[in-house]
């Protein structure tokens, strides 16, 4: 069986209406991306040196990053040799086939709750990300399923943070535990872990700030928080998501690289990806982090937060090609 075939009828056992989400999300990268090598391969049917420097421009041009392309080519280059491909046709469910290799790496993707009690989410990354957003889109996934949802403004330093957060409470229908603006974030963690506490919560989304205005260090704060969490409730945080802009590109590499060696993030978030032809960047930051994306945003609406799904991502990219492929094998 083909490998498109095979990712296709992975793809048939899950739900519609996702698929149809990565694939309308993805649809500016699938344009720039996998368009422009469906044209290169048209173009030259035989796989050289010069296929393979184009093949390595449409990849960086991406955002797939440097590193990544360089390994990638690698093992094409190895692929090709050892299955004796010489049609360039040939080579598209090859490359398919290890973007979702880079793509699925080790870890899961699911964000971990604990099954009983209360479970603790907290969301870092700099401002303009975000990040407010995407705790008010989850905040309402998880009371449609049922649980009971408690936010914490911790962003007590950006102009209009804690009341955008409170829109999103009223939104969504979850309370918002605060304090003033300009107050200690994690005075306002303490608060809101005790009313989770009690209230019976089952999870605590907190917000953080994204920088300060004053000299004191965001990681210094951050761990403060963190403390607080780890006293206040054993074992949690149980998630630490970093939120970044896939708009941003490699300088949404550069900040997982920032906040991923400083504080203790467990999984990515990345937004907006259906605004942008680089959603490569999510390969790159997979690749190079050993990070597991477990959310994306595929648009605007309030269900458009999915979980990250490497198939589904990859079938978004390909879809034309798998369509295609499917013609040729009637």
């Amino acid at each position: 069986m083909s490998f498109f075939k095979r990712l296709k009828d992975s793809i048939s056992q899950k739900t519609e209406s996702v698929t149809n989400k990565f694939k309308e999300g993805l649809t500016k990268t699938r344009t720039a991306f996998v368009e422009r090598v469906e044209e290169l391969i048209t173009r030259r049917k035989k796989i050289d040196e010069a296929f393979y420097e184009e093949l390595e421009e449409i990849l960086i041009g991406a955002d797939v990053g440097v590193n990544t392309v360089m390994q990638l080519i690698d093992e094409l280059r190895v692929e090709v040799k050892k299955r004796k491909i010489e049609d360039a046709a040939e080579l598209q469910p090859v490359l398919s086939e290890k973007l979702i290799g880079l793509l699925r790496g080790d870890e899961d993707n699911k964000i971990h709750l604990e099954s009983s009690g209360l479970s603790v989410v907290l969301f870092v990354g700099v401002n303009g990300v975000g990040k407010t957003t995407t705790i008010g889109k989850l905040a309402h996934k998880y009371k449609s399923e049922g649980k009971r949802v408690l936010l914490a403004a911790g962003d007590t330093f950006r102009a209009g943070a804690i009341e955008q957060l409170e829109v999103w409470g009223q939104r969504v229908g979850v309370d918002v535990i605060k304090q003033s603006s300009g107050s200690d974030p994690a005075a306002v963690m303490f608060d809101a872990v005790q009313a989770a506490k009690q209230r019976g919560v089952d999870i605590l989304l907190c917000d953080t700030a994204g920088r300060l205005q004053n000299k004191s260090n965001l990681m210094e704060e951050l761990n403060k928080i963190y403390r607080v969490i780890q006293r206040e409730v054993p074992g949690a945080p149980h998630e630490v998501l970093l939120v970044l802009d896939a708009t941003t590109g490699q300088n949404a590499l550069s900040q997982a690289k920032l906040f991923g060696e400083k504080s203790g993030v467990t999984g990515l978030v990345l937004t907006k990806l259906d605004g942008t032809a680089k959603g490569g960047i999510v390969i790159a930051i997979r690749n190079e982090l050993q990070l597991p994306v477990k959310l994306v945003g595929l648009g605007e609406k309030m269900d458009d937060l999915q979980e990250f799904d490497s198939e589904q991502f990859v079938h978004a990219l390909f879809a034309g090609l798998i369509q295609a492929s499917e013609q040729v094998e009637e």
